[in-house]
């Protein structure tokens, strides 16, 4: 195995990730929620605010008030014109995390002293008279100005909650900003998984993580100005692309492999793929190898880009390889991926990704391969994404981003445990245990080999499945959880693209997917084959 390089979860590391140190304290003072105080720059009351307070109030933590303080950092007039642009040339839905509010809608009667002051402010002193003083920071800096100057560089920057009043801080993560098209999005995604991180930091009191080095970006005019020039020109080149092609199109590479595999190599240099045949109009992503009685399968999302509904689909493969195009064999009314797939007490069973409809649902072969009837929601009520089951320590557990009040997909890990497959499941104690846009999303089934642990995961850090990497867990229990994430795969000259997000092995059967061009008609297919994926543009 190749080394590995960066603790995320329960151990603190340099680049500031959070971990997961023992068990969930309840801030509660005598038995009673806790008072907070939220300090705001009357200025920039948004309504993001008042979705944290009732978030925060919704828990069962604290009470909470809303007051201003007027000695914060003023964000730079242009940052507002071009989100009031956005909104109007973008068309966005309303209304928006954004949006401004006045402070008479967040008025909630304050105690006479808090118990915690949550600073909102960007004010260079954390405000506060609390026991308890928390403050956001983005790339070590406060403020909105901060956040927005991450952003303008085209990154999402680190949050750290940062308790002014010993120093420490109490929680971090990398947010993603996979799927926002516009500042006003990405904004929204980074204050999602802000609120995420402060209800962390309320609900361990004594957890401490690594500070990050401090990196702040710049929210000047003449950094605005860059950003509305490449967005304009970008948007109408990614509009004229989606015009010509199907877009996002994924495709699935599969090989035999008698010797070391991916996990082994940790590299996709000097690889050879053979491409699972797709007719163009549709495409198979999320490929699940699955060895059963001497055979081998692939289990794929397939989905028509007309109709713009996932379904799982099935291939047999021999020696000489696909045995014809996969075949469906289970659809429902909302969205399938991911064919998670478990043989457990002589049955095999499906966990597909159904977070259209906020289910988390197992499914039983009846017959295998091309049956399955469901037995069970694992889960209910929530947006979880590509599920990944595994028996460890005699219990079952389960790995999956939770898309945590809005924002994205992929960068909130949440485990549940059962005694059984079937339940009941339960959340950890910790979750999220992880918020990381680089390591939190499953992207195949786990491995026990060498000793270890391992998870596939997506590094959807710069843009949704742009990289998979390798991560050992190194605790996995009911109190803590751990992992060690080695280097990142990106496609390359062996596997052409820009997207690669999956990876299994099954018997001597290896898969992972990516993406591809895909022309909406025929001569302009014929104009474009031989394009090889490594040019396929950044926004297809």
């Amino acid at each position: 195995m190749a080394g590995l390089m960066l603790v995320v979860g329960e151990a603190s590391t340099a680049q500031g990730l959070p971990e997961a140190e023992g068990r969930r304290q309840a801030p509660l003072r005598n038995g009673s929620p806790l008072s907070i105080v939220l300090h705001l720059d009357p200025a920039r009351v948004r309504r993001w605010h008042l979705d944290l307070l009732r978030r925060i109030e919704a828990s069962g933590l604290a009470h909470v008030a809303a007051v201003t303080t007027g000695d914060a950092q003023p964000l730079p007039s242009s940052v507002d014109l071009l989100l009031s642009l956005e909104r109007m040339v973008c068309r966005l839905p309303q209304p928006r995390a954004s949006d401004p509010l006045s402070l008479s809608s967040l008025a909630r009667p304050a105690t006479a002293r808090a118990d915690v002051t949550i600073d909102l402010s960007g004010a260079a002193k954390a405000a506060g008279e609390s026991t308890c003083v928390l403050r956001p920071l983005f790339d070590g800096a406060p403020g909105e100005a901060a956040l927005t100057g991450a952003l303008l560089e085209g990154r999402a920057p680190l949050i750290e909650i940062e308790e002014t009043t010993s120093g420490t801080i109490r929680a971090s993560g990398l947010p993603s900003i996979e799927n926002a098209e516009t500042l006003c999005e990405a904004i929204e995604a980074v204050q999602a998984r802000l609120a995420t991180l402060l209800l962390v930091a309320l609900r361990q009191p004594t957890r401490i993580v690594a500070r990050a080095a401090p990196r702040a970006g710049d929210a000047g005019l003449s950094a605005t100005l860059s950003y509305a020039r490449r967005a304009a020109m970008l948007g109408a080149v990614r509009r004229l692309y989606r015009l010509c092609c199907h877009a996002p199109h994924w495709r699935i590479g599969w090989r035999w492999v008698d010797g070391p595999d991916l996990l082994d190599r940790q590299s996709l240099s000097e690889t050879q793929w053979n491409v699972l045949p797709d007719p163009g109009h549709r495409f198979y992503a999320d490929p699940v190898p699955f060895h059963w009685q001497g055979r081998h399968f692939i289990f794929v999302e397939e989905l028509d880009h007309g109709a713009g509904k996932g379904l799982i689909s099935v291939a047999e493969l021999d020696l000489e390889g696909p045995i014809g195009l996969p075949r469906p064999v289970l659809e429902e009314p909302f969205h399938l991926s991911y064919p998670f797939l478990i043989e457990e007490a002589g049955e095999i069973w499906m966990v597909p990704e159904s977070s259209a409809n906020r289910t988390v649902s197992l499914y039983r072969a009846n017959p295998f391969p091309d049956r399955w009837t469901k037995e069970a929601d694992l889960l209910t009520g929530i947006e979880a994404s590509d599920a990944t089951v595994v028996r460890h320590g005699g219990r079952w557990w389960m790995f999956a981003t939770v898309r945590d009040g809005g924002g994205a997909h992929s960068d909130c890990l949440c485990l549940f445990t059962a005694p059984q497959l079937l339940g009941p499941w339960a959340p950890h104690v910790l979750n999220p245990v992880l918020v990381d846009a680089r390591f939190a999303r499953p992207a195949g089934p786990m491995v026990d080999r060498n000793g270890g642990l391992w998870r596939p995961v997506q590094d959807c850090s710069r843009g949704y499945g742009t990289g998979l990497a390798f991560a050992r867990v190194s605790r996995l229990d009911e109190e803590g959880f751990a992992q060690e994430a080695g280097p990142v795969l990106r496609p390359g000259d062996s596997w052409p693209g820009r997207r690669f997000h999956a990876w299994g092995r099954a018997g001597r059967l290896e898969c992972i997917d990516g993406s591809a061009h895909s022309p909406k008609w025929r001569w302009l297919a014929r104009r474009v084959e031989g394009w090889s994926g490594r040019r396929e543009p950044a926004f297809a």
